[in-house]
């Protein structure tokens, strides 16, 4: 039974500030279109080079608006014009600050939801803007209640009924993994320790904590390296941060790296690092078991259940600048160690499919279009 969806995103997959979020949608609804659905994606316009309507993997993408108002551009748009074409189902991908879509859409809805910010936007950006975020984020069960959702782990389903809506409402369908793309070659591991972290350079990530713990790893480990993959506004901050510590002939920043690039980096490491505050999984933690790599992350949401501590990585306190140099050096002294992580790590990345993925997603809606008393005939 195929469908005409509506997906409505902050960004795109082309966005320079794409992350784990449009992944996630481009990797899901592509298949969802090669099975015969039709998949119109509204999202916020970026640089000016790219069209204002063109087909992605054939999801017709549209861009409205800029990336600091799109959340009101939204419900004028949608009136204007999709409110009167007949789609069967709406997805509201929420990521930042919500669209608060149930008051003004009419078609059959659901909403992803990655992970809130919560707190940790107090660290990230200026005042103003911080409670703002987190003001639009603590209002969304007055908004949203009754609506379903889908979670990608169980940290942020918690959240989410932490903060008011309820748990029958929200279904928690993972991420998965390409992995055609993402495989192991032991032939392309680097021979000087290489120590990975690929990531959007944003503050709440933790780069900078990474920054400060490779102070320790070098002092042991003189011939390390750190590759740091990823852009973002705090990359500034973080190249005055690593010539401040003195760290500029053992840290490369890579910039955003596309698919084959990235999976040969994470071949060559010898552990990739997660340092961020919160994640609503840990797309980038999968990606590297899938390429055998074992991962050192925070103990945070998402992370703690992405990395399975002693078999696939270790995990360290948040902020303890001390227990990530100790488990970074930990698995950099360790081949045996490495190497018993990193079978396990294959072993489990292969639970997570993006067709796993398409398919939990495809049923989900058929659900939602049902319970709606939508259903196509």
């Amino acid at each position: 039974m195929a469908y005409k969806i509506l997906a409505i995103n902050w960004r795109d997959i082309k966005n320079p500030n794409a992350g784990g979020a449009e992944v996630n949608f481009q990797e899901i609804f592509k298949r969802l279109v090669d099975r015969g659905h039709e998949v119109t994606l509204l999202c916020s316009r970026h640089e000016r080079r790219f069209p204002e309507e063109e087909h992605i993997d054939g999801i017709r993408v549209v861009r409205r608006g800029n990336r600091n108002t799109f959340n009101f551009t939204v419900p004028g748009v949608y009136r204007r014009e999709f409110r009167n074409e007949p789609f069967d189902i709406v997805l509201d991908d929420l990521n930042k600050i919500p669209f608060y879509t149930p008051l003004y859409v009419r078609h059959p809805l659901f909403v992803m939801v990655h992970h809130l910010h919560g707190t940790s936007i107090y660290g990230d950006t200026f005042l103003p803007a911080a409670l703002y975020v987190h003001f639009m984020e603590k209002i969304i069960p007055l908004f949203y209640r009754g609506v379903p959702f889908v979670a990608v782990s169980e940290s942020t389903k918690a959240e989410l009924v932490k903060m008011g809506l309820r748990d029958e409402d929200i279904e928690i369908i993972h991420n998965g993994v390409d992995h055609d793309a993402y495989t192991p070659d032991e032939s392309m591991r680097s021979a000087a320790p290489l120590v990975v972290c690929v990531t959007r350079l944003k503050k709440y990530k933790g780069v900078h904590l990474l920054l400060q713990a490779m102070e320790d790893v070098k002092r042991e480990i003189p011939g390390v390296k750190l590759v740091v993959a990823g852009r973002g506004d705090y990359e500034p901050k973080l190249h005055e941060l690593t010539h401040r510590l003195n760290l500029n002939g053992c840290v490369e920043f890579a910039g955003f790296l596309g698919t084959s690039q990235k999976v040969d980096l994470y071949r060559r490491a010898h552990v990739v690092v997660n340092p961020s505050a919160k994640e609503g999984w840990g797309l980038t933690v999968v990606e590297a078991n899938a390429c055998g790599t074992p991962v050192v992350a925070a103990e945070v949401p998402g992370l703690k259940e992405s990395v399975i501590r002693g078999e696939t990585g270790l995990l360290y306190p948040h902020s303890d600048i001390k227990a990530l140099s100790t488990s970074i050096l930990s698995l950099l002294k360790d081949e045996r160690l490495r190497n018993r992580f990193g079978a396990r790590s294959l072993e489990l990345a292969k639970e997570f499919t993006w067709q796993k993925a398409t398919d939990s997603i495809e049923a989900f809606m058929e659900q939602v279009v049902h319970g709606w008393g939508g259903a196509k005939s």
